[in-house]
């Protein structure tokens, strides 16, 4: 009896960055994901008011086949490609598993990273009687046969096999969250650091909503404020491209007017890990007021020559209409 050929399946030797990049959209319990030639695409949502997804593109494995769905018959267009749900958070668990003893935690510098290398090793049970003294290290396939299949993973470490099936789910077909790149009211780029501080400073007030203010820029108004008001008071973080440092905040800004929007505080607060994992983030606007969230993480996967790889962590959140935003902040809406 001839071999079932997998529709889809991908090997890697470390799943540290492929973690790292699913847990920054782990917000919710289950995923979407879309298998193609190109990679895998993993969407999470909250109802209809947030949406993250991330790219892994096949650079990121060691190696990836995927076979396409053949037609019912010649006269029929090609299928689309494959998509189903998964429980997300049992994907990280097993995920996590060849994580812990994955030798590549170890290198990186800093007193985090040389504490979970620590703590990781400990739970790894490494000694001197381990394989991992000679240079053996595993081995994480990944595969998928078709439609009703389960995702399997398969995990191979000095001469240990662990295989997780995991059950996939029908999904229904879920259109994104609308967003115009053609058409912004508002553009810029700044370290995800100065976003993470800032999402974290305002939370100190216990806000349900967050407002996000730019323009142009003079001298008395900043580029770009985002600001709160909760329970505990109120809060505001201004940044301005007017600085003498040579690296200023804001690298650069697009703003022609004007503009500001109100968004849920929970959905910022569900992009907190992005922001700590990315170097970068591209903050935007479009001219219904949707914000985007584009984070740039380096990864330690990529080339020979060390330069290693990045992969971008998209977050699409809707703002909330004017009679929402003024309940959040304690006022009334009017209208004339």
């Amino acid at each position: 009896m001839a071999a079932i050929v997998p529709m889809f399946s991908a090997v890697a030797s470390s799943t540290r960055h492929i973690l790292l990049l699913l847990r920054c959209i782990s917000f919710a319990k289950k995923a979407l994901v879309r298998i193609s030639a190109e990679g895998l695409r993993f969407s999470t949502d909250e109802g209809s008011s947030i949406e993250a997804f991330v790219f892994l593109d096949k650079a990121l494995f060691t190696s990836y086949t995927y076979h396409a769905p053949e037609p019912a018959s010649s006269q029929d267009d090609p299928p689309e490609p494959p998509f189903f749900e998964i429980d997300l958070q049992s994907l990280l668990e097993t995920l996590n598993i060849f994580s812990l003893s994955d030798l590549t935690s170890s290198t990186r510098s800093g007193g985090y990273d040389d504490f979970a290398a620590h703590r990781l090793n400990r739970h790894a049970g490494m000694n001197a009687f381990t394989n991992h003294a000679m240079g053996v290290t595993g081995v994480c396939n990944f595969s998928y046969n078709g439609e009703g299949g389960a995702l399997s993973i398969h995990m191979f470490e000095s001469g240990v096999t662990t295989t997780c099936d995991l059950t996939t789910y029908e999904a229904d077909t879920v259109e994104d969250i609308p967003f115009n790149r053609d058409s912004l009211s508002v553009k810029t780029i700044m370290r995800a650091k100065f976003l993470l501080e800032a999402v974290t400073e305002l939370n100190s007030v216990n806000p349900a909503s967050m407002t996000v203010f730019a323009s142009p820029g003079s001298a008395s108004k900043p580029n770009l404020s985002l600001s709160a008001i909760g329970a505990l008071g109120t809060a505001a973080i201004d940044f301005t491209t007017a600085t003498s440092s040579e690296t200023p905040v804001l690298e650069s800004l697009y703003c022609p007017t004007e503009t500001s929007a109100s968004y849920p505080f929970a959905a910022l607060k569900a992009a907190q890990r992005a922001m700590a994992s990315a170097t970068k983030v591209s903050l935007r606007l479009d001219d219904e007021g949707v914000l985007s969230l584009q984070f740039l993480i380096e990864l330690e996967v990529g080339s020979s020559d060390g330069s290693g790889a990045v992969a971008f962590v998209d977050f699409r959140i809707v703002p909330l209409v004017d009679d929402e935003g003024a309940r959040e902040h304690g006022g009334e809406s009017t209208s004339e």
